[in-house]
């Protein structure tokens, strides 16, 4: 059986009506943002920098297959100068196109930012699903990205003045102190 190749429109497997070139997607970008204190130390910041990173590699080939490019930022926020330029308001915090992917958060202590700054901490508890996690599930972000870039857009969100949390303050008032006296 011979199959003969159909040249005309619409039915092409090699492009638009026989030419070799692939059909034009739009692309997209969306940018990633994930701020945190510390990875070498801090254990809820390496959890949510591997479930970010297991994240990213499961919708990948989703986003790039729709011409949508995946921009990740990977912040350390050392100080109180980053925390203001960032607005950073706690610790670790994942953003998509600028949006916190958790508006409403709840913190709790963190022993290993204690360890840093020896003071007492308290950093993010992420909430998926009615849980509490000390990173964030793999689902929760791929969930997040998703909405971002195929759910329906909601209106932009109140900007208000930022103010430096007293606990981040906090933290890097003691962790000046502890490195002062090293």
């Amino acid at each position: 059986m011979h199959i003969k190749k159909n040249n005309s429109c619409c039915s092409c497997s090699d492009g638009c009506c026989g030419s070799s070139a692939k059909p034009e997607i739009n692309k997209r970008e969306i940018v990633i943002d994930f701020l945190y204190l510390d990875v070498t130390v801090c254990e809820r910041c390496q959890g949510t920098d591997k479930s970010l990173d297991e994240a990213i590699g499961e919708v990948a080939n989703i986003l790039a297959a729709t011409g949508i490019d995946v921009k990740v930022n990977k912040i350390n926020v050392l100080n109180e100068e980053l925390a203001i330029k960032h607005k950073f308001l706690t610790s670790p915090t994942i953003r998509i196109n600028g949006k916190d992917i958790q508006m409403d958060y709840k913190e709790s202590l963190c022993e290993s930012c204690g360890d840093l700054c020896g003071d007492e901490v308290d950093c993010r508890v992420w909430i998926y699903q009615g849980k509490e996690y000390s990173s964030p599930p793999k689902a929760m972000i791929i969930e997040a990205i998703l909405k971002e870039v195929y759910g329906e857009k909601s209106e932009k969100q109140e900007k208000k003045e930022y103010v430096i949390p007293e606990n981040l303050r906090k933290f890097y008032k003691s962790r000046r102190s502890k490195q002062n006296y090293s």
